[in-house]
């Protein structure tokens, strides 16, 4: 049984900015050094350098001590909504939380971004409130999945155990609402194939164990060997397991039809021959409308440890994702790191 990280099933405010905030501290606590770059690119300037400094013998006014630790001050201030419900009273009075740190940054967090007219006014009072300030606050409006995002563009696939913190936290987004599923079109979700290429491949199916939590994708790509060797769209998900009565199908997308039914009694007998057991172990099956062959290879030494999501609109540099046989065209032309 996958024992989750964060609390689900919740809808208040405090349990969002309670799972954010784990989320934030386990990357600290996994490396401070990711954690303070996903500050910098995100929140704080070039000039931000808020890592302790150590020093020997630092030349001050009227000494020179034989060693000093020092740490520039910074501050952040968090205001979770679940909906676009911010409020401008209530922000400007949280701007009386800040001392005088030298970066203070507020952060207005919810599924989706402020409204535009909302956000124009508040921060017009907060260039007026930062006349008065030695060192001024910046506001950043994000939304959770941009938060999660830019978590993920710290981290590489080898950096597992966050990883799988990071998926969890993003399950949990799902789970509540706090990530609508509607841009699902523009993300591809890369899985190990392997052994099972050529079985996934014939039969248009792709299965993974179902208690693995996963961002939302239209596009399912499958790597073998330095590259993604094939992609297709998803159009059903179904989750199997062998019981006394017989196999219990459960469908979270698409419909379960009888060839479906076959083709995952084909998947389980498939993965008996690989050792792997996807009768006692609930599994979940992606299938796709075709999978066409691609070459979307990986130009950095090391294969990837397990699922990859790329989204297509920052590797095609357009918003506008052909169908599915030509983008497996195109991301012939394109590499990854």
């Amino acid at each position: 049984m996958k024992i989750h990280y964060f609390q689900r099933y919740h809808e208040k405010e405090n349990v969002a900015t309670a799972n954010t905030m784990l989320l934030l501290s386990r990357l600290y606590s996994y490396s401070s050094d990711k954690f303070f770059r996903f500050l910098k690119s995100e929140y704080f300037s070039d000039s931000f350098d808020p890592e302790i400094i150590f020093t020997l013998q630092e030349k001050s006014v009227d000494s020179i001590p034989d060693a000093t630790i020092t740490q520039e001050s910074f501050k952040i201030v968090v205001e979770t909504k679940m909906s676009d419900w911010f409020y401008e009273d209530q922000l400007l009075r949280h701007l009386n939380s800040f001392n005088d740190e030298k970066y203070k940054v507020m952060i207005t967090l919810a599924p989706e971004l402020m409204e535009k007219k909302k956000k124009v006014a508040f921060e017009e009072k907060l260039i007026e409130y930062n006349k008065t300030q030695n060192h001024p606050i910046i506001h950043i409006n994000t939304t959770f999945e941009e938060m999660a995002n830019a978590i993920s563009d710290v981290l590489d696939d080898r950096d597992y155990e966050i990883n799988d913190v990071l998926d969890d936290y993003l399950n949990y987004c799902y789970t509540d609402g706090l990530i609508p599923v509607s841009d699902a079109w523009k993300y591809m979700r890369m899985q190990l194939a392997g052994t099972t290429l050529d079985f996934n491949i014939s039969e248009n199916v792709y299965y993974d164990n179902a208690e693995r939590g996963f961002r939302a994708h239209d596009i399912l790509g499958l790597y073998k060997n330095k590259s993604v060797r094939a992609i297709g769209k998803v159009i059903a998900k179904i989750t199997a397991v062998e019981t006394e009565n017989g196999i219990k199908f459960d469908t979270e997308l698409g419909e379960l039809t009888d060839e479906r039914k076959a083709t995952i009694e084909r998947a389980m007998a498939d993965g008996d021959s690989h050792g792997y057991d996807l009768r006692t172990v609930k599994h979940r099956y992606f299938f796709v409308e075709r999978f066409y062959e691609t070459d979307f290879k990986k130009v950095t030494p090391r294969a990837p440890w397990g699922t990859r999501i790329f989204d297509l609109t920052q590797v095609l540099g357009t918003e506008d994702i052909p169908d599915t046989e030509e983008l497996a065209q195109v991301l012939m032309t394109k590499s990854w790191t």
